[in-house]
């Protein structure tokens, strides 16, 4: 056996027999992922000395072209945006071993492939503002954030400032995604659902009547493993000087998950903006509203999913832990259970360019249905 990055690969003079059927498998992967056909998929691989993650990679380096070119500047009121600094650039991959958080997670997302498709007793969700805001090294955050998805191949996916070369991209390339967005100009906010295991029933964009940067909510109803459940994704607006329209934006937020039919399981997930706070403004969430960090025992491993102290790519001169994203869960009161598991934060890994795929951490949320 010889190894390459960290993955053991059989001679062929070792069973050859092992190697194929081997070989075979990491082509069924890459092309599940990747929506394409198995002869791309063998293509990819070989060139990449059969290492799945480096394949994935190589894959998305094309269909980038838009997000390579410099894209109008959209007025957010962010003070935190507007002091990005610029970085190198770099058409490198991502590079998932670099540090214990790399192992962890490389971990997390091996055990999450080997889960079979058609298992009805389980799924993963995904929360993320990708930063499609920052010009710097958007190319490779995008193919960062890509290969993420790819590596995890959540069943649920949401995303928060994606702008519309990004959401090209993504439409070129994560085929076995249906996509629905909340707008298609500017920046936006997208529910991205896994064709194979996931339908998509309904769709409904809910406006918040007095942003000043073009937030609103996002509903999709869907069935998944046999149950009916209602996602909501949403950006808060953001910054200390607009709490108060941030706090009336989550009461909107918590208003429509009361509205749902009590057979209906509601997830909502997105970048709140909020400070704790400000929840306890109005009185705190609902008594049948949880939020999922909390009921996981408050892991310490994910409590900040703004870290500017760990995360440098915004250059700023001091350091801010806050728990801006944040998953909100409300279960059927009948039937089967769709129940939270684990929580675990991604993301975390610079690329070769020197810089993380967002300012933001994503959240990767393990669920079961238990009948």
């Amino acid at each position: 056996m010889e190894e390459k990055e960290g993955v053991k690969v059989q001679q062929a003079g070792d069973g050859d027999g092992a190697l194929i059927g081997e070989r075979r498998q990491t082509c069924a992967e890459f092309a599940s992922i990747a929506g394409c056909d198995c002869a791309v998929a063998q293509g990819y691989l070989a060139e990449n000395d059969w290492v799945l993650e480096r394949a994935i990679n190589s894959y998305f380096e094309s269909g980038l072209e838009g997000l390579s070119q410099e894209q109008p500047s959209i007025n957010v009121t962010n003070p935190a945006k507007e002091q990005t600094m610029p970085a190198t650039a770099s058409d490198s991959c991502i590079d998932l071993t670099n540090d214990e958080s790399g192992t962890r997670q490389t971990a997390v997302a091996s055990s999450l492939i080997t889960l079979n498709e058609k298992d009805e007793s389980h799924f993963t969700f995904l929360t993320w503002n990708i930063d499609g805001l920052d010009e710097s090294n958007v190319s490779e955050r995008a193919r960062g954030v890509c290969s993420y998805l790819a590596l995890y191949s959540p069943d649920i996916i949401f995303l928060q400032e994606v702008i519309p070369p990004y959401y090209e991209y993504l439409k070129k390339r994560a085929v076995s995604y249906t996509i629905i967005t909340g707008n298609e100009d500017g920046y936006f906010i997208a529910i991205m659902l896994k064709k194979s295991r996931v339908k998509l029933v309904s769709q409904e964009i809910v406006p918040f009547p007095n942003t000043s940067m073009m937030r609103n909510l996002l509903v999709a109803n869907v069935n998944i493993c046999g149950n009916n459940i209602c996602l909501m994704t949403s950006h808060l607006e953001s910054t200390k000087d607009h709490s108060k329209e941030r706090v009336q934006q989550l009461q909107i937020v918590l208003n429509k998950m009361q509205e749902i039919p009590p057979s209906t399981t509601v997830i909502f997930g997105g970048d709140t903006n909020l400070r704790d706070t400000e929840v306890q403004k109005i009185g705190g969430l609902p008594s049948n509203i949880l939020d999922i960090w909390e009921f996981l025992g408050k892991p310490e491993h994910c409590r900040y999913t703004w870290d500017t102290k760990v995360n440098n790519n915004l250059r700023l001169p001091f350091a801010s832990r806050l728990r801006f994203d944040r998953i909100l869960y409300r279960a059927a009161v009948d039937g089967s259970q769709v129940v939270p598991q684990s929580l675990d934060l991604i993301g975390t890994e610079k690329l070769d360019c020197g810089r993380f795929p967002s300012d933001h951490w994503g959240l990767l949320c393990d669920f079961d249905v238990i009948l």
